[in-house]
């Protein structure tokens, strides 16, 4: 009888042990892992390469494609770092709008996108709207809202004209270009 309360003794204070241990080993580690982000809050959390992810909407069609050859995002402010994108922001007309720059920033997933450096958006002629291409130094997409601007200068290109301004407003959806100032344009024939 002794022999057996003692067996019983010794496996429940094991199983004691075992259970403190195994509770300070969680709890180091939990404190090792929330230390090591509060000391680098500046360190990316995520970093992808060849890049090719498509946004679907509410009704399960593309509403938006990225392609870059890589990503870093940043957990404390929730922004994604994009190097070289090509992105694609498809709309209801058959022709998506293409924007391509070498370097973009989004945020809070992409509700909004700021690229810049060498930005060219372009969309190919459908039955509304001609071929267009723009050009400018940066661009904010808004992809929920389907809309772009910038306030810097921008040069528009399409069949026979050229047209230069400050600041535009564009609407994705149906391709209306708002220039904010200075527009000048340019008939030059395509012979």
């Amino acid at each position: 009888m002794a022999i057996s309360s003692f067996k019983q003794s010794t496996t429940s204070i094991l199983l004691i042990i075992a259970l403190v241990l195994s509770g300070l080993s969680i709890w180091f580690s939990h404190q090792s892992r929330s230390s090591a982000v509060d000391n680098h809050p500046n360190e990316p959390d995520a970093y992808m390469e060849n890049i090719v992810a498509t946004i679907m909407n509410k009704q399960g069609t593309p509403s938006l494609k990225i392609e870059a050859p890589s990503m870093t995002h940043y957990v404390e402010d929730d922004t994604t770092h994009i190097q070289y994108p090509h992105v694609t922001v498809y709309r209801q007309s058959p022709q998506p709008w293409y924007i391509n720059s070498s370097y973009a920033e989004a945020s809070n997933g992409t509700e909004e996108i700021l690229f810049s450096n060498n930005v060219v958006i372009h969309h190919p002629a459908d039955i509304a709207n001609p071929n267009t291409t723009m050009e400018t130094a940066s661009l904010t997409v808004f992809p929920d809202k389907q809309q772009a601007k910038t306030d810097n200068a921008v040069t528009i290109t399409q069949p026979d004209t050229v047209i230069h301004a400050i600041g535009m407003l564009a609407d994705l959806t149906d391709g209306t270009v708002k220039l904010l100032s200075q527009a000048k344009g340019d008939y030059v024939p395509t012979s």
